[in-house]
This record gives structure tokens, sequence and C-alpha cells, in this order.
């Protein structure tokens, strides 16, 4: 007896110390965290303080996506034998210039995709290499001298087109003066009531240049892990509605370790011009107008492995 109450004494101790223990543990991690949480708070202070001083900013960040695939007899589905694939990616890239007077902002956004699908028992089929499915570039420069903390006087220049197929064709360069807001350090509103849209396109009546008005938003920022860019171009053509377009792309990434994360980026556009052109060069409606085309949304996305720099 005296043995069996001594193992369960001693048994009760340790579970009485164990516990103790265990308290003190989580305690001591308490008091860590609270410290740590001072500290993290004090050095993003200072990181807006940094943020905040004139000069130049820098950065970019995007995403990679990709499969391919390769099928041999494969015979529940309809072609047995093929190989397929879909690669691209995404860059959206920076510098900005900020003092105290004026600024000057610099961007950089594209989104290049190929694809390819070759059917290995049909000889009369596409071949086996690449061909670009999605294609975007965007380029923007906008100068600004300060009225006030948050209005200026600003000109823009900002080119659209395709790389990879037709560059160039159709091209569109926005030239135009007005005035940006920057009500919140992240977002610029950029309203240009003196724009001339210049289209460019080989030997076709259906793009044509016009004065109209310039309206851009753009909120790139940073939280933790999480970068994020949205941005509206839109014009509206003085001459008619059928010259006006708008863009609006969106990129979105998460840092899983150092600059590697998963990302996504989609985009809408509306461009009454390219739907018409598109139905009568394509598709071979030579007798489609403006009044008639379907100028359906355009859109697109891309998900994949992220990085920035």
């Amino acid at each position: 007896m005296k043995k069996l109450f001594f193992t369960l004494l001693l048994s009760v101790s340790v579970l009485s110390i164990n516990a103790q223990t265990k308290e003190e543990l989580q305690a001591q991690k308490s008091e860590k965290q609270a410290i740590a949480d001072a500290a993290q708070g004090e050095a993003n202070a200072l990181q807006a303080k940094i943020d905040a001083l004139p000069g130049w900013r820098k950065g970019a960040f995007g995403t990679i996506g990709g499969n391919l695939s390769n099928f041999n007899n494969w015979y529940s589905q309809g072609t047995p034998n093929n190989a397929s694939g879909n690669i691209g990616f995404t860059v959206n890239g920076f510098a900005n210039l900020i003092e105290d007077k004026f600024f000057w902002r610099n961007s950089l956004t594209t989104n290049l995709n190929w694809v390819k699908l070759d059917n290995k028992d049909n000889g009369t089929d596409a071949d086996d290499s690449f061909e670009p499915s999605t294609d975007v570039f965007n380029i923007s420069s906008l100068y600004g001298r300060n009225i006030t903390k948050t209005l200026a006087i600003s000109g823009l220049a900002e080119y659209r087109t395709t790389i990879l197929d037709n560059f160039n064709d159709p091209g569109y360069l926005d030239v135009g003066v007005g005035a940006t807001w920057t009500p919140v350090q992240n977002l610029i509103v950029v309203v240009h009531p003196l724009n001339y849209n210049f289209v460019f396109a080989d030997g076709d009546s259906v793009f044509e240049s016009s004065l109209g008005a310039k309206i851009v938003a753009d909120y790139t920022r940073q939280l933790g892990a999480i970068n994020f860019k949205t941005n509206l171009s839109a014009f509206q053509s003085y001459k008619s509605g059928d010259y006006s377009n708008w863009t609006w792309t969106n990129s979105f990434s998460y840092t899983l370790w150092k600059m590697i994360g998963v990302g996504f980026d989609f985009g809408l556009r509306s461009n009454k011009q390219e739907a018409l052109n598109y139905s009568i060069e394509t598709l071979g409606n030579t007798g489609e107008t403006f009044d008639s085309v379907d100028n359906d949304l355009q859109s697109y996305y891309t998900f994949g492995l992220s990085y920035k720099f």
C-alpha cells in the first residue's frame, strides 16, 4: 500500500509540474509576442516614413502559369493520342519619381500566353508549335506638377498594342493633358479632357483616330505578403461612341516563400473597332457595320505561380 500511495503521489506531482511548466511557457510566449508585435508596429511606422520620402520607387511582380500533357492510346477521350500545353506569364512593373513639387510615374503591364494542341492521329491539324493566345502590352508615363497635396496639372502618354502577333496593328497611343488626383498614397485618378487617341493599323478603314477624354484610375499596393494592382484606362471619343474603348486589368499575388507565391490575373476590355475588324477580317462578314456588330466583352485570366522583385 505504501508503494502504491507513493507512486500515485509521484504521478500527481509530475502532472502538476508539467501543467505549471506549460502555463509558464504560454505566459512567456505571450510576453515575447507582445514585444514582437510592438517592434513590428514600430518597423511598419518607420517604413511608412521611408515610403513618404522624395525619390524613386521601383518594383515588379507578376504570375507564371503553365501545363504540359501527353496522351498515348487514351481511348476514353475523343483524341486518344495528343500533346497539349499552355504557358504564360504576366509582368507588372513600375518606376515612380515622387518629389515635393512634381511626380513622374511610369508603368508597364504585359500578359503573354501560348497554347498548343497536336492531334497525332490527324496529319492536317496545326503543327505541334505553341501559338499565341493572350497578348497584352501596355506602357504609360504620367508627369504632373502639384497644385495642392492631392491635385496636380498633368500630362499622360499611354501606348497599348500586341507584341506576339500583329504588332502595332492595331496600336493605340493616347496623348493628353488635364488633372491628376491622388487622394491617398496608392490611388491615382487621371482626368484629361483634352486627349488625342492615335490608332495605328495597316490598310484598314475600320480604325480611326479621334479627339476625346481620357480617364485612368490606378491602385497599386503591398500589404504584407499580398501584392495587388488594379488599373482602369478609358477613352471617350468626342467624334463617336464607336471609337471609344476601355480596359480594366487586375493582378493579385500572395507570397508563400521568399519571393515565390501564387498569383491571379484577369482583364476585361470593350473596343467596338476591334470587334468590327474581327468580324470582317476573321469571320468574313464583309457587310458588317458599327450598327450591326456585336461588341462582346473581351476577357482573359491567368493563374499560377507568382514572383516579385
